[in-house]
């Protein structure tokens, strides 16, 4: 019996077919054979719409979503992102030298040019960095500061500050920090820019957008379909696996539903389809290290806090004790050097009489 999404995308083949390709080419069986059984899974499901497509997958995305060849698709998300019309001008290479080259758990970071010049740095987190605040700031000035040389070795002498154009930092996160559902589980996405403590206007260049995909997922179960935004739709259809928000999405947005379309085609190519998964799962072996490096690094930190807290509160304790005692033989001396003024006070009467 077909699953919903076979139903709907008559072109998704059932599991025992998709194996039956993979069986037929020796080089796709010992790849296959070479994952792990959950991944062996995962990947019948997604290719025989037993559950939906992660879309954040980082080969998938860039098959559907690349700014080079689909330039339209990013645009319509992340001018709702932002809130005005934007065009994709071009990609920005990302330089060897750039903050971004460092290691961290990123499924996605591209660098975009728009038409007016300005320039966003879109990026995707499997788990929220250690300092989002503080590392987004540095990859903004970094993004800032790129473009005013850029800008200033193409006008020259007719370089003016006024050339440089907004940067945009956007990051979203498959599993937010705790911060961000300690401030508020029914607040998805949080816009920050420089302000004034006087209300005086200034263009400083630099916006950002943290949007916790994890948070939005519990929002939009309980929010009724008619009221789904056109951002909540692209939202959905960035972190949602889930087959009933598939086809509910695909029903009344005709876009969204060639997207999936166009991803199920690509389903049927076993070569491709195999390819993508495994530079995936590569990915995520990757990212799995350094995840564990971190927490590794981050109970030691912990540890050596603890330990530095006992440390201070033994020497705080001792310090205490200390003075306590000093306290104490000051007491004694004072009450001795009384007690010896007593008795020289008595033997002197005794001496008079």
């Amino acid at each position: 019996m077909k699953n919903q999404l076979q139903n709907y995308f008559p072109m998704i083949r059932t599991q025992e077919e998709i194996l039956e390709e993979i069986r037929e080419k020796p080089e796709l069986w010992s790849q296959y054979r070479g994952w792990k059984e959950s991944y062996q899974q995962e990947y019948l499901e997604i290719c025989s719409g037993v559950r939906g497509i992660k879309m954040l997958y980082d080969p998938f995305f860039k098959a559907i979503m690349n700014p080079d060849t689909r330039p339209e698709r990013l645009s319509d998300f992340l001018s709702e992102v932002l809130g005005r019309k934007v065009k994709i001008l071009k990609v920005l290479p990302n330089e060897s030298g750039r903050i971004a080259a460092e290691s961290s758990l990123l499924v996605m970071d591209i660098v975009i040019q728009f038409e007016d010049g300005s320039i966003a740095n879109v990026e995707v987190q499997k788990i929220g960095y250690g300092f989002p605040g503080e590392r987004s700031a540095c990859y903004s000035a970094d993004l800032l500061l790129r473009q005013y040389k850029r800008v200033r070795e193409e006008l020259g002498d007719t370089f003016a500050y006024r050339n440089i154009r907004r940067v945009y930092t956007i990051v979203l996160f498959e599993k937010s920090r705790g911060d961000f559902h300690r401030f508020s589980e029914k607040v998805a996405i949080h816009r920050f820019r420089q302000k004034s403590d006087t209300g005086l206007e200034l263009d400083l260049l630099q916006e950002y957008t943290f949007i916790c995909l994890d948070i939005f997922r519990s929002i939009i179960q309980n929010k009724d379909r008619k009221e789904w935004s056109r951002l909540d739709k692209w939202l959905i259809f960035l972190c949602e696996d889930d087959p009933e928000m598939i086809l509910e999405l695909c029903r009344d947005n005709p876009d969204f539903r060639r997207i999936y379309k166009e991803f199920y085609q690509i389903c049927r190519n076993g070569e491709r389809m195999m390819e993508m998964f495994s530079k995936e799962l590569e990915i995520m072996d990757r990212n799995t290290v350094k995840l564990m490096i971190d927490e590794m690094e981050e109970e030691l930190n912990e540890t050596k806090r603890k330990a530095k807290k006992e440390v201070d509160e033994v020497k705080r304790k001792a310090k205490e004790e200390i003075e306590e005692a000093e306290k104490r033989a000051k007491a004694a001396e004072e009450e001795t050097e009384r007690l010896r003024r007593t008795l020289e006070e008595q033997k002197g009467k005794r001496d008079i009489s």
